[in-house]
């Protein structure tokens, strides 16, 4: 029998912003492949409905089960991503230098991007089998570290620094939020310190350069401080209310790097200046507040935790593209969730905020 309460607490809020933040990238995107005279990428736009579309269909998917089943799926759905990020080595296609991508004929897929969500899902499930008033104890912290340390390897070697990194926040954010044994932090935050000057000697060179440009861009401006410094003059240039829509000239003349992708923000600071920056800023926190506010509302363990972890993962998301952009982070293969070009990205995103809504339809069951 169909329970009525499921309409009575859908989230259609959620569902609007969520339409609203996918429509403005469309814009944008629109906007970054086609102003000038010289449009070699002018369908993305197109192609981004398309991929819009498809999203909304897996929105969709997302929210009509039970999220609970997820609990004994989670290890099925893991598995399944470490065997897709395993292949990516051996059989994936290469672009821009790195290899990330796998060619399966109708599309073309970036398994590290369901990867986080997967990710999500086992931490979920285990925390919410093992979660203490008192915090866990450094053994109970193992399994979590394994169930991360897969995907961030194997994300790692591609190279994708950048989406290992947001797993390593998205991770760390559920671990604190289901709160860890007092003397075990203490212990962890020490040893962090202490092999945080070793994680330097382990970088590749580009990307301690990358690090680098981070405060001295200008010692390279043709460079590896390309990116900073052609993101920042678009910001920059923007103003107060911008240069109106097609009319930023970093976007016209093209010397905005992967200005429909990761650097998508610096196009809208461009044209529509602060007030636009501030309104999209705006519904970017409106959605991660819904996102905190389902977690809360849920009576069930595995929900509760689920919530955080997609949240979370769209929050850092958001930080990282906005503090890249803006010269106050490294730059990194990052997209703004709901905004940027590209499949993957728009596709998982909008299954995670499918199964927000699941669980706010269902924030009246308990364990």
């Amino acid at each position: 029998m169909f329970d009525r309460r499921l309409v009575q607490y859908f989230d259609w809020w959620l569902l609007a912003l969520t339409l609203v933040l996918a429509g403005t990238g469309v814009f944008l995107i629109q906007s970054a492949v086609n102003a000038g005279d010289s449009n070699p990428l002018g369908g993305l736009w197109i192609r981004q409905i398309f991929w819009l579309c498809v999203g909304l269909v897996v929105m969709a998917a997302g929210f009509v089960f039970s999220y609970k089943r997820l609990y004994s799926a989670s290890p099925w759905i893991y598995a399944g991503i470490l065997i897709l990020l395993a292949l990516v080595p051996l059989v994936g296609k290469t672009m821009g230098g790195s290899t990330r991508w796998l060619d399966l004929g109708i599309f073309v897929l970036q398994p590290s991007e369901p990867a986080k969500l997967a990710v999500i899902l086992m931490l979920a499930r285990y925390y919410a089998r093992h979660v203490r008033p008192e915090g866990l104890g450094l053994r109970a912290l193992m399994p979590p570290l394994l169930i991360g340390a897969g995907p961030f390897l194997l994300i790692v070697s591609q190279p994708d620094l950048g989406t290992a990194g947001l797993i390593g926040l998205v991770a760390l954010t559920m671990t604190l939020f289901v709160k860890i044994e007092r003397k075990t932090l203490l212990f962890l935050l020490v040893l962090g310190f202490g092999v945080l000057p070793m994680g330097w000697y382990l970088l590749e060179d580009y990307q301690r350069m990358r690090i680098m440009m981070l405060f001295f861009p200008e010692s390279d401006a043709l460079g590896a401080g390309y990116h900073i410094l052609q993101s920042k003059i678009a910001v920059g240039s923007g103003m107060l209310s911008g240069k109106g829509y097609m009319q930023g000239t970093q976007n016209i003349f093209s010397f905005l790097p992967e200005q429909h992708t990761d650097f998508i923000f610096s196009v809208l600071a461009e044209e529509f200046g602060f007030i636009g920056s501030i309104g999209l800023l705006t519904l970017v926190l409106l959605l991660i507040a819904f996102g905190f506010n389902i977690a809360d509302a849920c009576r069930d363990a595995f929900g509760t935790i689920l919530a955080v972890g997609i949240t979370a993962m769209i929050f850092w998301q958001s930080v990282i593209n906005i503090g890249m952009v803006m010269g106050l982070m490294p730059v990194v293969g990052m997209p703004l969730p709901l905004i940027s070009y590209g499949g993957s990205s728009l596709v998982t995103v909008m299954l995670s905020l499918g199964l927000l809504m699941n669980i706010s339809m269902r924030r009246f069951a308990t364990s």
